[in-house]
């Protein structure tokens, strides 16, 4: 198993119910997840804390070495959870159920929307219940499934009280409009189809600008570098900006006045509604539960497009750069929605009336 963590903030195992291991030390999105929900879920009186590497100190966690005290109940005298949310965090947990005898009961969140492996199945068929973060995850699915949406802090992505100011903190040019896009920078994730739509729509509309936040990794680089280049050979290098990897990724939102999410292939993907929650209007591609994210017509929070057409990126996007009354409106009803229907409290909330029926099944 993955190393120790920070022996700050340490929770004591006898008064902790839910496990949310993080067996990955690189941040991810379930990593960012388990950030974001433990605190939330304490707040609310769940007794969780994470365990593994690659979490901040100030998380309440558990260490490796109180594992053995799981052969004992909490204090409360129920069954703990183990809250998995990868292949490597499940199989720990059936050893310690199925061969250590554990009093365990297991819990795997799936936001895969692929076929599932044989490995990866038979993983899946031990678990004792089984969360999809969205009802397309679900139909890869073999087995009974409870369907919960992530959610996102909307006090944290919230809209400025001054967006010209917003944008001047982030360095920006406040007369500027900025349209977004935001995520791990790679082909997977769409980034050279917004730069693309980019070059050809930036030149006929000189006040607006574009922002790329994220990071390249590895392979990616040249991946990255190879955009830097087409940007700066379109004369559009003060316009196109690579900012990199923020920790403070809602200020960010809070400068733009429209964000785009081209990915070709995702599992979730909650960039779209950190946007909506700052009120900021979207255009999606139809992957991931972008569908079951965005609310699209007249009265909507933005445009779902086709993955993987620049000629429909093109075209939402324009719609949208091109009237601000419509980003307006469309910018006011994304916060409602997203406040409304996917705030982080209720997907905690959601998730303990799962715990509460694996501790006291019927």
């Amino acid at each position: 198993m993955p190393g120790e963590s920070d022996s700050r903030n340490i929770v004591d195992v006898s008064d902790v119910e839910v496990i949310a291991p993080n067996f990955k030390r690189r941040l991810s999105g379930v990593t960012s997840t388990v950030i974001q929900l433990v605190p939330v879920q304490r707040a609310l009186g769940q007794k969780v804390a994470a365990l593994g590497p690659g979490l901040p100190a100030t998380l309440p966690h558990i260490r490796l070495r109180d594992l053995p005290a799981l052969w004992r109940r909490p204090a409360s005298g129920r069954v703990r959870i183990w809250h998995a949310r990868r292949n490597i965090e499940m199989l720990p947990a059936i050893v310690m159920r199925d061969l250590l005898r554990m009093p365990l009961r297991i819990l795997f969140t799936s936001a895969s929307q692929r076929h599932h492996t044989g490995w990866t199945k038979w993983l899946i068929g031990k678990m004792d219940h089984v969360v999809a973060v969205s009802g397309k995850t679900a139909d890869y699915l073999t087995v009974p499934n409870t369907v919960i949406l992530h959610g996102v802090d909307t006090t944290r992505f919230s809209p400025p009280a001054d967006k010209a100011r917003a944008k001047g903190e982030r360095g920006l040019d406040p007369a500027q409009s900025c349209v977004g896009c935001f995520g791990r920078v790679r082909r997977q994730k769409g980034t050279d189809l917004f730069v693309d739509a980019m070059i050809r729509l930036l030149p006929e509309r000189p006040g607006w600008s574009a922002i790329v936040a994220g990071r390249a990794t590895g392979p990616h680089v040249d991946f990255e570098n190879g955009l830097k280049a087409k940007v700066e050979a379109a004369g559009l290098s003060t316009r196109i900006l690579f900012v990199g990897e923020h920790t403070n990724i809602n200020d960010w939102y809070r400068a733009l006045d429209l964000f785009v999410a081209p990915q070709r292939w995702e599992g979730f993907g909650l960039t779209p509604l950190e946007a909506m929650a700052t009120g900021v209007p979207v255009v999606a591609t139809d992957v991931g539960a972008f569908p079951e994210l965005l609310v699209t017509g007249e009265n909507g929070t933005g445009e779902i497009i086709a993955r993987d057409s620049l000629d429909a990126m093109l075209e939402a996007t324009a719609r949208y750069m091109d009237d601000e009354a419509l980003r307006l409106a469309t910018g006011q009803r994304a916060r409602s929605h997203a406040c409304q229907n996917f705030s982080i409290e209720s997907e905690a909330q959601k998730l303990g009336e799962v715990y509460r029926r694996l501790q006291d099944p019927a």
